[in-house]
């Protein structure tokens, strides 16, 4: 098996080879770390190498695995954390501050630890998680990320590190995290399975701030199958964040079933796509139909836009108000970000709390429609990866599928996103499977279902103008 082969190998896959004695987890770490330094670099997805905690990490997982010891799936995995994530021993830079540092490290770090897990880098994000505002993908310390698929292209949302490193086969796994799509946007632009757990599945302590009603942490990984598998290990109960549910999670690996599974297709969800985008969710869709039974559903018309920017928009403003009061937004990149959130200021309490009563509502009826299927299916962005240099706020409108995501986003339910084709100039598409709460495995295992059907896990980016053709040096 080439290294370029072992490289896009899933967390069981790599596992295997870990426990037969084919790989040690110090191979692949040093595997990893020359990717990180090549390809990682050249995309612009890298921010702080953590080499020395790396072989540390390693080694340690090496000796436990040869003496029988064995934490779990993640025993002796390389993986990445997007830069809003605190680590010991590494900046955190939140993708504008290079210097920043911080003494107590995040609950999913120590978790990922506790797991065997190895932190190989943290990895790039827009600055401030993008929640300052942003139009264009330089909005970054590390400048515009470039996308595996084209490198001339960005891996959208503010988890744009974690899309490109697993992307381009550089890391097994990277944590991400998600406010408004900053998990599943990149999954689908990167070909990647982005997973959005519950809300409260997965701690935020020792992570950035930036709308506590909305933030989550979550996986960006090669499959389905390897998000179950990650959120088990980061998903539980934490006194540092009290908005934590009080139970754990168990990931149950998809199993063949009798009766099928039920599919609910948002009504126009396909409509205003790129013809590529939508002949590969009327692709899937066949395909799903093999393992269940579809119907058209209509969401609940709800101003489900109007209350996400409101709450985006309090909050943000909320976590970041003496940052923007002595004018730290003008010494950010994004022109956008330096009036963006001013509007906050003088925003009306009752605007907020109605907006926030409504959103009980959106999260009462979109959760009973959610729970009378096995999964809601749309694409998750209606076009391919946009150019690294290009404004891409044309795009949000017409091309997004918005009422399914933010309706996942205001709901706190669960949501993931897997590659379902390759559309124009050879970019992935996504399609995303959202559903009830607490309900991940099932909207993992209709994932994993179609993944296995459709073969897209085994789709690599070594196109014209992919990583594995631009060579050495700056990006194509």
């Amino acid at each position: 098996m080439t290294k370029d082969e072992i490289a896009f190998l899933n967390i069981r896959e790599l596992g295997a080879l870990l426990r037969a004695g084919d790989l040690s987890p110090t191979k692949l770490t040093e595997l990893c770390l020359r990717r990180l330094d090549d390809i990682g670099r050249r995309l612009n997805a890298v921010v702080t190498v953590t080499e020395d905690v790396a072989y540390r990490e390693a080694a340690l997982a090496e000796t436990e695995l040869r003496a029988g010891l064995d934490r779990g799936p993640l025993h002796g995995i390389p993986y990445g954390l997007k830069d809003i994530i605190s680590a010991t021993g590494a900046p955190t830079t939140w993708g504008a501050f290079p210097d920043q540092r911080f003494e107590q490290e995040a609950t999913v770090t120590r978790k990922l630890r506790d797991a065997g897990a190895v932190l190989l880098a943290k990895v790039a994000t827009i600055e401030l998680a993008g929640g300052m505002g942003y139009g264009n993908p330089d909005a970054s310390i590390t400048g515009a990320p470039g996308n595996p698929w084209h490198t001339g292209r960005w891996t959208n949302g503010s988890s744009s590190g974690p899309g490109a490193v697993v992307g381009a086969g550089v890391l097994p796994f990277a944590i991400g995290s998600d406010t408004g799509g900053s998990i599943l946007l990149p999954a689908a632009f990167t070909g990647t399975a982005g997973l959005r757990a519950t809300y409260g599945r997965v701690s935020r302590a020792g992570a950035m701030t930036l709308c506590w009603t909305l933030d989550r942490l979550g996986p960006l990984c090669r499959c389905a199958d390897d998000c179950g598998l990650v959120l088990e290990a980061i998903a539980g109960p934490d006194p540092r964040d009290p908005s934590t549910l009080g139970e754990g999670y168990q990931y149950r690996r998809a199993r063949p079933r009798r009766d099928g599974f039920r599919f609910g297709v948002v009504a126009g969800a396909d409509e205003g796509v790129e013809p590529e985008v939508r002949a590969n969710f009327a692709g899937s869709l066949a395909l799903l139909g093999e393992i269940g039974t579809i119907e058209e559903v209509e969401l609940p018309e709800l101003p489900y836009d109007d209350v996400a920017e409101i709450v985006i928009g309090a909050e943000a403003y909320a976590a970041f108000d003496e940052f923007i009061a002595a004018g730290g937004t003008g010494g950010l990149t994004a022109a956008k970000a330096h009036t963006h959130r001013l509007a906050g200021a003088v925003l009306p309490a009752h605007d907020y709390l109605r907006a926030q009563r409504i959103r009980r509502v959106i999260a009462t009826e979109f959760g009973e429609l959610a729970g009378r299927y096995d999964a809601l299916v749309a694409p998750t962005l209606g076009v391919v990866a946009t150019g690294r240099g290009e404004d891409f706020e044309y795009m949000l409108p017409g091309a997004f599928p918005r009422p399914l995501n933010f309706a996942g986003v205001l709901s706190g339910t669960p949501t993931i996103s897997v590659l379902n084709g390759l559309g124009r100039d050879g970019l992935p598409t996504g399609i995303q499977f959202a559903g009830a709460p607490l309900r991940e495995n099932a909207v993992i295992d209709a994932a994993s279902a179609l993944e296995a059907r459709a073969g897209t896990t085994a789709l690599r980016p070594d196109g014209p103008h992919g990583v594995a053709a631009a060579g050495r040096g700056h990006p194509a």
